[in-house]
């Protein structure tokens, strides 16, 4: 299955993109899926039905799906409930009823991830295509597996778990209880959750797409949003211009507003594939609308960019690392080795990244950025590397 995951700032029209997207799929006899999230239904609103937590069919060969988080978290917290109960009752904690839990912020987000990855691994659809939420929440959205599983590393490595036996022992020498089997099988179960959702995000059928109206204000939002998926070892496979006012407007007053959008065309083309949708004079609705905006195909190459360790150790004694990072600026960029792992943040972004096996035996001799990309030099540890190398 392929997979499409289109974002934009808020106001750009990604959700009527997406719904146009998947539309032209369907009537080329694709079987596809729009998945959208948005509590408003702007999807909905878009392809002239009403989307909800059971699938519906939106046009021939095209489904609609926004997932229910609200009975999502309640089904999850009241399984946690079952699942703990022993540690709760020692604590004299009342249980909470199905009825009387409100989803938690971040509970639309899990229920997306987990709606994403059930309907990538099915055989019913050819073609996902996903309506993700405005960029910053959906930069935070696609980092979160990533994050979630190093937290669940940390907080239980899988290496205590060959003390099971002991740990009863443990407790009574320790005087403080320790964690209960249900602890780390319900670990190890949201593991197993979140690297399959890691896995569709870095298949190859998985495609990022941006869309933007061109201007000031959407040249800014590509540029952090360009940034921040490189930072993940992301790039959108094209960048979707839309509400392209058409040159040859006849009205005066249209004159600063297509020139102010030809610029910004002009600079995106240097750094992406820009596919302009023009402006239909009024806000899409209904598949009539859908249908008339000429949205790129929904073929697209995978989004992940290697990060590739170049070895110069005949050269100059070092391994360079290359990690891509186009529109940083190096006063906005930090650096911290930190263990065997590499915290890099640039501006408002930050990602916690393992180091190469190679690296870890390395220490960090310094670092350039140069053409939108940065460079990292490692020199072998003497006391660490192999020797006769």
């Amino acid at each position: 299955m392929r997979t499409l995951l289109i974002t934009g700032p808020g106001g750009s029209g990604r959700s009527t993109i997406a719904a146009a997207t998947a539309l032209a799929a369907a009537r080329e006899g694709t079987r596809t899926l729009v998945l959208g999230a948005d509590r408003a239904d702007t999807l909905g609103a878009a392809l002239g039905v009403v989307t909800g937590a059971a699938p519906v069919e939106a046009a021939e060969h095209l489904t609609a799906w926004r997932p229910d988080a609200t009975e999502s978290f309640r089904a999850d917290l009241t399984a946690f409930q079952e699942r703990a109960a022993s540690a709760l009752e020692l604590l004299g904690a009342a249980r909470l009823d199905a009825e009387e839990l409100t989803p938690l912020p971040g509970a639309e987000e899990l229920a997306l991830l987990r709606a994403l990855r059930d309907a990538a691994l099915s055989d019913v659809y050819d073609l996902l295509v996903v309506d993700l939420p405005p960029t910053p929440h959906a930069l935070a959205l696609l980092a979160l597996p990533e994050e979630l599983r190093r937290y669940l590393r940390r907080l239980l490595p899988a290496e205590r778990q060959a003390a099971r036996a002991l740990r009863p022992v443990l407790g009574r020498l320790a005087g403080v209880p320790m964690p209960s089997e249900w602890l780390y099988d319900t670990a190890g179960r949201w593991d197993v959750e979140l690297a399959a959702v890691q896995a569709v995000l870095a298949d190859r059928n998985t495609a990022v797409r941006l869309v933007a109206e061109p201007g000031p204000a959407g040249a800014d939002a590509v540029r952090a949003a360009g940034l921040a998926l490189a930072l993940r070892g992301l790039r959108p496979d094209l960048l979707v211009a839309n509400r392209v006012l058409p040159d040859s407007a006849e009205d005066p007053w249209l004159a600063g507003p297509v020139a102010q959008q030809g610029k910004t065309l002009d600079e995106w083309q240097g750094t992406y594939d820009v596919r302009p949708v023009r402006h239909l004079g009024h806000d899409p609705r209904g598949t009539d609308d859908l249908a008339a905006l000429a949205v790129p195909g929904a073929g697209a190459t995978g989004s992940t960019v290697e990060w590739p360790v170049a070895d110069r150790l005949a050269e100059d004694g070092v391994l360079v690392w290359h990690i891509p990072l186009p529109g940083a600026i190096r006063d906005e960029l930090d650096l911290v080795r930190r263990g065997d792992e590499l915290v890099v943040a640039v501006g408002q972004f930050r990602r916690i990244v393992p180091l190469p096996s190679a690296l870890r035996r390395c220490t960090v001799a310094g670092a350039a950025l140069r053409e939108g990309e940065l460079r990292i030099r490692f020199t072998p540890d003497p006391g660490l590397w192999p020797q006769g190398r």
